[in-house]
């Protein structure tokens, strides 16, 4: 076999190796002598001419091809192949540069990539551990550094991505990525989870009813009434369906009814459906089973009605329910049994449910955004809160009540109320019920310095001034004998809802609140006396 090969061909060949591996392409006799060096660019390394290449003479003494490192750049991959007397040998220079731009401009990115994806972005070796994270706020994270990954070194040892959880925050999902064999990259979205997990705080307000009668203060008819009524079918087994206006005490009286009956000492469950989208309030009234969805625990969790099984539910805001979940939360109250999400086997209960409303549940029946089904099934025992404006009797024993819950707070001497303070209370509509007082009275708290009572001054400035603005101006002279009182009642009604209307600069919610009435009420009687197309 002719082992002769022409020097002049082979280094012919050197530019076009060096472009195609990106990098230096050298031949070298079989002492690993450098007769040639070429970068990619197919020019001559003049200098390097004579220089020993350590790799190339192992390979020409061992008679085999072998694979090691450059020496011209640091962590460079080579090979050496012996042909003949010669040794031809090349390495990947270019291509670690290349690595290493993109690894840069990586790393100068990552901050910009955890910010959009709403967690943290991490950049980690072939090996999985971590060599530079970043939170969603730019800030660079150093606890974990140099921690090692299972899901990232299955990512650089599969080299494609792998989705599973996060180990940094509970709950978070996280993506790695591999970039090239020794770098990948992954982020999370422990934002949203920790979004999530708030909401879930939110939306189960409490696990257990703190609550009783004695706490509703209160001594007006239209209270008592109401109290005597929700003791009365408290021992009951019905569902309760209770209205009232924002901040009427609809959580109290739920809690009330609960530690009034028979299952007072099994759990109370309450949850806000206003508070979280669908998805989420799916998953916490029913349930759901492992691998359900994206981030689904281990083993499943149990829903709301589960967690309440034997004792209450509480639906507060169940108004605010989309209507796909009102028909399945119907089927639970129908068959008596949940079926988790993404499992198929049910499970009996015995729950009472007591849901909540601020809405006139009749007018979204009409309008086709509540089950008239459902309706009925929750509204068998009704409840009617009575607003403050409706019981204004009770402001002295409220505010007596809140001024002595924030002394304790606030340890301020105040031990009552001036009689003008109290007169300018009674004449508020409070739109915002019992929760706008107590507000009140701990924002005038804040004010007090070392008085013994609570003054005018102490007070919100926006109290009394709507009311007694709209009653001063409003005159209605009667010049007809003949006037229908009827008339008389709707034209006095357009003046006054016209002038709180002009006072509030035509802005619907703050005239509503200087009415003393709900938005909706306000666009009903707009409509009804054909004043909204004025007010567009």
């Amino acid at each position: 076999m002719n082992n002769h090969y022409n020097l002049e061909k082979l280094i012919m060949i050197l530019p076009i190796l060096a472009k195609t591996t990106g990098g230096y392409a050298t031949i070298t006799n079989s002492e690993g002598q450098r007769l040639c060096t070429i970068d990619w660019s197919g020019t001559e390394i003049k200098e390097l001419n004579g220089e020993i290449y350590d790799l190339a003479r192992d390979a020409g003494q061992q008679a085999r091809p072998l694979i090691g490192v450059s020496q011209i750049a640091d962590q460079a991959d080579a090979w050496a192949l012996p042909i003949g007397e010669y040794v031809l040998s090349c390495s990947n220079v270019e291509r670690l540069k290349r690595e290493q731009k993109f690894q840069d401009a990586l790393i100068k990115a990552l901050p910009m990539i955890a910010r959009v994806a709403g967690g943290e972005a991490v950049i980690f070796n072939d090996m999985g551990e971590r060599l530079l994270s970043y939170y969603s706020n730019g800030t660079e994270r150093h606890q974990l550094k140099g921690q090692v990954s299972k899901q990232a070194r299955q990512a650089m040892v599969s080299q494609e991505p792998v989705v599973g959880k996060s180990f940094s925050v509970n709950g978070a999902m996280a993506v790695r990525i591999p970039i090239t064999e020794k770098i990948g990259f992954g982020f999370n979205n422990e934002n949203a989870a920790r979004q999530h997990q708030k909401l879930y705080d939110e939306v189960k307000k409490f696990q257990s009813a703190n609550y009783c009668f004695e706490d509703i203060i209160g001594e007006s008819e239209v209270l008592a009434k109401t109290k005597s009524m929700a003791k009365f079918v408290a021992d009951g087994v019905s569902s309760i369906l209770i209205y009232g206006e924002t901040g009427t005490g609809k959580e109290l009286f739920a809690q009330s009814v609960h530690n009034a009956s028979d299952r007072r000492y099994l759990p109370f469950v309450a949850l806000n459906c206003g508070a979280l989208p669908a998805s989420l309030i799916e998953s916490n009234l029913f349930g759901y089973e492992e691998g359900a969805f994206t981030g689904a625990k281990k083993g499943g969790s149990p829903g709301a009605f589960e967690q309440a099984n034997g004792g209450t539910i509480f639906l507060d805001e169940i108004s605010e329910m989309e209507i796909s979940l009102q028909t399945k939360l119907l089927r639970v109250l129908q068959e008596r049994e949940v079926v988790r999400v993404g499992g198929f086997k049910p499970q009996k209960i015995d729950v009472r449910v007591i849901a909540s409303t601020n809405k006139e549940l009749n007018d979204l029946i009409a309008d086709g955004k509540f089950r008239k089904d459902l309706f009925y099934r929750l509204n068998v025992v009704q409840l009617k809160i009575p607003a403050l404006r409706e019981r204004v009797g009770d402001i002295v024993l409220l505010t007596r009540f809140f001024i002595h819950k924030f002394v304790l707070s606030f340890g301020k001497p105040v031990e009552g109320i001036d009689a003008e303070t109290l007169k300018i209370l009674q004449n508020y509509s409070w739109p915002g019920n019992v929760r706008e007082l107590q507000n009140c009275i701990e924002s005038a708290m804040n004010m007090v310095r070392q008085e013994s009572i609570l003054l005018p001054e102490h007070l919100p400035p926006y109290l009394g001034q709507g009311q007694r603005a709209l009653k001063e101006s409003v005159v209605i002279e009667i010049e007809n004998e003949e006037l229908n009182l009827k008339v008389a009642l709707s034209e006095t009604e357009k003046l006054i809802i016209q002038k709180a209307l002009e006072m509030a600069k035509y802005k619907k919610v703050k005239a509503a609140r200087i009415l003393g009435i709900s938005t909706a009420t306000l666009w009903r009687k707009l409509t009804e006396y054909g004043m909204e197309r004025e007010q567009m």
